[in-house]
């Protein structure tokens, strides 16, 4: 009898811990989505390190297209069947929060020796409004202005600082430059599109006392900074005609083109501007409009999942990705700044003078409201709103008013 049951204790002990392991191999994988437009995508050689140096860990990294990424990532939260982890921007963050899709990064942060190496301020920059920190940094960028240094010299103008100054250089900038008596070069290429609220944001939250409180956009200054972006549609005619509809595809083709003197974006793009373009283009920071500067803090973070079925694991990823070296060969392929002080450093895949413009932004950098609201603003409030009033439907006014409205009613 005995032996009988020491054999089978010892059975059962031998398939207990075959369960236990095939569980744990189950476990020990990583679902993460991402989104790379970029023909030069690391992440297969990304999740090859990662994989030899922890052994156990698989990372299945699926590239989802841009323009239905938040739809499929909040979609397959609800229907549990979402990333472990994912790349996620500031404006997603209260409501992935209000959905208890995130799980909080606290802890991980305060026993990884990663941390001290995060730029100063991310972390701070990227903290959630109770406090916590539910987003790794793994790459930013700032937006500044573009301008096409041989037009310039050949019209004798120097990079506006002010908007006075903005306003009268596209205006300039705007003209006939083959004599068929139609305009072909627009002083700036306006992004009237969804992501283009960052461009109305520099030339109207500058303003002083403007921002989403309540009676701020209504206020004489804020209507009268929308105003200032009609009327260089409307009157000036320093835009494209195309400016309602044009994304970001639209005002780069443009500006490398020919067909627009000066736009916004960021340093991102910047390769691609110098290998079309050369020493023909540079950048500057924003212009100052109503007394101050704004431009946007440009955030790609890394967050991990309340429902991620090996939250450890998924962490060990996402810290693998925004540690030195790793975000180098990501930021390569994203054409954005690096997160780490070393990897900062050694920095050399963008021209001087963009980096410089870069920094030079970093004192009036700012984010939009870091509220539920935002996602809807920046993706259908705002370019319905500015689409119409560029087009005449509705006034300045209003426009501010239904902006206004979504933040504080």
């Amino acid at each position: 009898m005995k032996p009988e049951t020491h054999k089978t204790r010892t059975l059962l002990a031998g398939l207990l811990t075959a369960t236990a392991l095939t569980g744990t191999a189950q476990a020990q994988e990583v679902n993460f989505w991402y989104h790379f437009d970029n023909a030069d995508n690391p992440m297969s050689s990304l999740v090859e390190k990662f994989e030899a140096e922890n052994p156990g860990i698989t990372v299945n990294a699926e590239n989802v297209p841009w323009n239905s990424y938040y739809d499929q990532l909040y979609t397959s939260i609800v229907a549990g069947t979402g990333p472990d982890a994912a790349l996620v921007k500031l404006n997603a963050q209260p409501r992935l929060m209000e959905m208890g899709a995130l799980e909080p990064l606290d802890a991980w942060l305060e026993g990884w020796e990663g941390t001290s190496e995060i730029q100063d301020d991310l972390l701070k920059l990227t903290a959630a409004s109770d406090g916590k920190q539910y987003y790794l940094p793994v790459q930013y960028v700032i937006l500044y202005l573009y301008y096409r240094t041989d037009m310039f010299q050949e019209l004798g103008l120097t990079p506006p600082t002010t908007c006075d100054e903005f306003r009268d250089a596209a205006k300039a900038l705007t003209r006939d430059t083959d004599g068929d008596g139609q305009t072909d070069v627009y002083g700036f290429g306006f992004r009237g599109g969804k992501g283009g609220h960052d461009h109305w944001a520099s030339l109207t939250l500058s303003r002083e006392g403007v921002g989403f409180g309540p009676g701020e956009l209504t206020s004489e200054a804020g209507v009268a900074g929308t105003q200032f972006v009609l009327d260089l549609f409307q009157k000036d005619k320093v835009f494209p005609p195309s400016a309602p509809n044009d994304g970001f595809k639209e005002i780069i083709g443009a500006f490398q083109g020919g067909n627009t003197a000066m736009t916004i974006h960021h340093i991102g793009s910047s390769a691609g501007m110098v290998e079309a373009l050369g020493d023909k283009v540079s950048a500057v920071p924003v212009p100052e409009c109503g007394g101050d500067h704004w431009t946007s803090f440009g955030d790609e973070s890394t967050a991990v999942f309340a429902d991620a079925q090996d939250k450890e694991a998924a962490w060990k990823w996402i810290a693998f990705l925004s540690s030195p070296g790793n975000n180098t060969e990501f930021n390569k392929a994203t054409g954005q700044l690096p997160v780490t002080k070393t990897d900062s450093a050694g920095w050399d895949v963008h021209e001087k003078r963009f980096v410089d413009a870069t920094v030079a932004s970093l004192p009036f950098a700012q984010l939009l409201p870091n509220t539920s609201e935002t996602a809807d603003f920046a993706n259908t409030v705002w370019p319905v709103a500015m689409q119409r009033a560029l087009i005449g439907e509705i006034t300045a006014a209003e426009m501010n008013a239904e902006i206004e409205a979504l933040y504080n009613d």
